[in-house]
């Protein structure tokens, strides 16, 4: 694989591994992606909810929960509680409810700021990349396996990758503020 390429898919799974992070912040409306990591013990095990149960919102602000096993309503209902997400879990029968509580100014605030520093978390992730694929150009270049012209090429395109990815984290965050901020 080329410099270039496992540089793209390195930033690529960076890229996707903010936006999933950023699926967990909380917003005005109830999303599936508010409680989809949440660490439930079942089965003597500790498993993702979404793996445990279906996640749905009938409502715009109201999940509903529904466990593929019926007998684990009570450890999802406590896995929810204990992962502090500030939401109150309500067992209806064989199904979850959780209302999802209106957020006041200073949430929302705090909220952004979570959502400022993931972006910022996934920017250093791509610079990290970035240094770590102009070390191995560099490496090769000494070990005469490429060209000083194909060197800085090659270090002029993983700049190019690396402002186009910051950029795309820019733009993931913004939408998600704007998302966050929307009363």
């Amino acid at each position: 694989m080329s410099i270039e390429k496992e540089t793209k898919h390195a930033m690529e799974n960076a890229l996707r591994h903010l936006k999933e992070e950023l699926k967990n912040l909380r917003t005005a409306r109830a999303n599936p992606g508010m409680v989809d990591s949440v660490p439930v013990s079942v089965y003597g095990a500790t498993m993702r909810l979404k793996d445990i149960a279906n996640i749905t919102t009938p409502e715009a602000r109201q999940l509903l929960i529904t466990p593929f096993d019926q007998s684990n309503v009570t450890a999802i209902s406590k896995g929810i509680e204990q992962a502090n997400l500030g939401l109150l879990p309500a067992v209806d029968g064989n199904a979850i409810r959780i209302q999802v509580p209106p957020m006041d100014t200073s949430t929302r605030k705090e909220i952004v700021k979570q959502c400022k520093r993931k972006g910022e978390e996934g920017k250093i992730a791509v610079r990290e990349i970035r240094r770590k694929q102009n070390e191995l150009v560099r490496k090769k270049k000494s070990e005469g396996e490429l060209t000083e012209d194909v060197q800085k090429k090659s270090e002029k395109k993983i700049q190019e990758l690396t402002d186009q990815f910051c950029s795309d984290i820019d733009q993931a965050c913004a939408a998600k503020e704007k998302e966050i901020l929307e009363i």
